[in-house]
């Protein structure tokens, strides 16, 4: 008697979206059937166990492991579809439906699709969870203030609604709540520091202010987190087109979760009167 091997495989959403994103621009045949659609759920998650995981020579058991896999590749799916690349359904009405299809398992690109998933690689790397990228940035609340989780979190709101000149502005934002949070701490005068800040000049000068004792490795890597993202922001101020597309966003969110870190790491020094 052939013995199943029940374990579910160990795939996350964020696995299972960057399969798909993979499948899609590749477009690379496969033994299953896609019927009318881009993307077959059942095709994605067997080709998947196949050519990826430690299930790819177990034959029969691909079948039973598909279905313990699928909610995650239909929940990527699904995040796909609310970001506008999918939409539910066939390609076009005389293309080939299935039952499972109709049922949640088949979608389509759109237009914006398909110039997204063929724009180029640096789309696999998308967090694709945005929940804990959230609570990530969060988790510094209660070091830098609420400011720093309101900008923080509308960056976050911002770039999951494809808006990412607005989420370069928050991230810029939430990068100065974390300058303003280290100068109070530093001065202990809350009301004097925001009365500098926005003051002709008052951002470089309790920059300076900050900066000005510290041992300059310290320094510059400050000044490099904090360069890239004011350029960011200011250039999201300006009128003119800017050309900021996904792979800046998200480098921009990277960059405030990493200068969140440093700051936080070296916060006796920043501060220390």
């Amino acid at each position: 008697m052939l013995m199943v091997d029940t374990k579910t495989p160990d795939v996350t959403e964020e696995d299972a979206f960057h399969f798909i994103v993979r499948m899609l621009r590749e477009n690379t045949p496969t033994m299953y059937s896609k019927y009318g659609y881009d993307l077959y759920i059942p095709e994605a998650c067997r080709t998947y166990l196949e050519h990826v995981t430690e299930f790819k020579s177990q034959g029969g058991n691909v079948e039973v492991h598909h279905r313990l896999i699928s909610p995650q590749f239909m929940a990527a799916a699904w995040e796909m579809a609310r970001r506008g690349i999918l939409r539910p359904g066939v390609k076009s009405t005389d293309s080939q439906s299935t039952d499972k299809g109709n049922a949640g398992c088949g979608f389509s690109l759109t237009s914006a699709g398909k110039e997204w998933v063929e724009a180029s690689g640096h789309f696999e790397f998308v967090p694709t969870d945005p929940g804990r990228f959230s609570k990530q940035l969060d988790a510094f609340t209660s070091r830098f203030g609420d400011s720093f989780q309101e900008r923080s979190q509308d960056a976050i709101r911002c770039y999951n609604a494809l808006a990412y000149l607005a989420c370069c502005a928050m991230c810029g934002a939430a990068a100065e709540s974390i300058l303003l949070a280290v100068a109070i701490a530093k001065s202990g005068d809350e009301e004097s520091v925001n009365k500098e800040y926005l003051a002709s000049g008052g951002r470089s000068r309790i920059e300076k202010r900050i900066l000005g004792q510290q041992k300059k490795a310290i320094a510059d890597e400050f000044r490099g987190y904090l360069s890239l993202l004011k350029y960011w922001r200011d250039s999201a101020a300006h009128g003119h087109r800017t050309g900021i597309d996904d792979g800046e966003a998200y480098t921009s969110l990277a960059l405030l979760l990493r200068f969140a870190h440093f700051v936080s790491d070296r916060w006796g020094e920043l501060t220390k009167s």
